[in-house]
């Protein structure tokens, strides 16, 4: 939607709200909603502020101590809010709202760089200075519970119902249950400028999967977090609740974020090999399916060596970490191959759709972060004129020749805090606060007593 069909629209009384939203470092959606003639009259053209404390605060909005970029030393002070008119679509599931997503800019107009739409706007600018462009899809994991999240709050989140009684990978019988929800989803995103291209069940009880249509990063992190938060909404309004975390139980999957992603140029997608000559040749390339072009295999390349110093990016909070299990559906080494789940990078697709799937992220990644860090390995490795080596044969999970993923946030944090590249092709100040927001992250969770303690111990010790 455009600002000329929101004044329409405006006029017609159909829209009367627009929610002016900014992606926090958590990935979370934050705001404010206006008069839609407001927005239009002055807002659209001249922005909005926002304390810029919330770049510092954490989960429970708790100013936190030892940023550059906000500061109780500072003052905490305003950021500007700048409204990106392609982001501008309607909320079928909000009675006559429309929402415009913005970036985060100081006052003299520069982009707050630690912001995460500025993080992967500055690794697009790096792929434009080599006149490349790049095309990716999430694919998002979810749980769904027949509670809300009000009742599974008074809970302690004890007891959670899943939507299905038993594991429902493919299944057609018990998501049937979950159509009516589902099936809002699907329509109503796809209203809303996300299109979903299907959706199915996954593995776990109550677990399900949605596949967004491919486009660009920008566009199509800006989709990621609007679904997010779009499908929370839904699922509240019909008295359920969906859960995005990492990993919600230890007996079930995780949850899961793929990247698909891959380079193109002037309409052609660089990764897939030219079409091969003659018939000898035809052969040979029928007989090695993944054989891409030598850009596809320096991209790769860097992917493979520089994922785990960007980790950070994939796996950003405690939980993330309980995902990475042997044999759980999610990778835990560095390794390639073609249609191998046990492996970090599937390659799939051909011609025009022939891909990497980084199948590391998950589902509580930040889009824009997640983008921007593979963006950032894989420009390494075409600089670096890295090869991604042989496709791996086997079970990846239980080859300890492979290098693998840091095993806490901790880890991550501290290899994310002396990756040259990261610094190099991030920046120190985004690396900087990045790495100070997990380490307080675990510093807090060091300080917390839990259940599990309580259990063991109360008693016993």
């Amino acid at each position: 939607m455009n600002l000329q069909e929101l004044k329409t629209m405006v006029r017609s009384g159909a829209i009367d709200t627009v929610i002016v939203g900014l992606t926090d470092p958590f990935g979370r959606l934050v705001g404010k909603r206006f008069r839609a003639d407001v927005f239009l009259q002055s807002v659209a053209q001249h922005g909005t502020h926002a304390c810029n404390y919330l770049l510092t605060v954490n989960m429970e909005m708790d100013p936190l101590e030892g940023f550059a970029v906000a500061s109780w030393q500072t003052g905490f002070g305003d950021f500007s809010l700048k409204p990106d008119p392609s982001t501008l679509r309607i909320i079928p599931w909000q009675q006559g709202a429309a929402l415009v997503l913005c970036d985060h800019v100081r006052h003299d107009g520069v982009l707050v760089a630690e912001s995460p739409r500025s993080v992967l706007r500055h690794q697009l600018d790096r792929l434009a200075e080599r006149k490349l462009t790049c095309y990716c899809a999430s694919e998002l994991e979810f749980y769904l519970f027949n509670q809300t999240y009000h009742s599974a709050f008074t809970s302690g989140y004890r007891d959670l119902q899943p939507s299905s009684d038993y594991r429902i990978d493919y299944h057609l019988m018990q998501p049937t249950r979950d159509e009516p929800l589902m099936r809002t989803i699907r329509n109503s995103m796809t209203a809303a400028g996300v299109p979903i291209e299907s959706s199915k069940g996954e593995w776990s009880r109550g677990q399900h999967e949605i596949n967004f249509i491919y486009t660009e990063p920008l566009p199509m992190a800006d989709m990621h977090v609007v679904f997010k938060q779009g499908i929370k909404e839904i699922a509240e309004q019909q008295g359920k609740a969906v859960s995005f975390m990492a990993k919600y139980a230890p007996t079930e999957a995780g949850n899961s974020c793929h990247i698909h992603i891959s380079l193109w140029q002037n309409g052609r997608n660089l990764f897939s090999a030219p079409e091969p000559r003659g018939k000898s040749a035809k052969k040979e390339n029928a007989s090695h399916p993944a054989a891409g072009s030598a850009l596809f295999r320096k991209f790769l390349g860097g992917l493979i060596k520089y994922s785990p110093e960007l980790c950070l990016f994939y796996a950003p909070t405690i939980n993330s970490y309980k995902r990475y299990q042997s044999g759980s559906w999610a990778p835990t080494r560095m390794a390639w191959a073609t249609d191998n789940r046990t492996v970090g990078f599937r390659i799939v697709g051909d011609g025009p759709s022939f891909r990497v799937e980084n199948r590391m992220p998950g589902a509580d990644a930040n889009p824009y972060l997640a983008f921007s860090a593979m963006i950032a390995a894989g420009l390494a490795g075409i600089d670096e004129n890295l090869d991604c080596g042989d496709e791996y044969k086997g079970n990846a999970y239980i080859d300890p020749a492979l290098a693998r993923l840091p095993s806490s946030l901790r880890q991550a944090a501290d290899l994310m805090a002396g990756s040259k590249l990261a610094r190099t092709a991030l920046g120190d100040a985004v690396v900087d606060f990045y790495v100070h927001h997990a380490n307080l992250e675990c510093d807090a969770f060091d300080n917390a007593v839990t259940d599990w303690e309580k259990s063991r111990y109360f008693e016993r010790i």
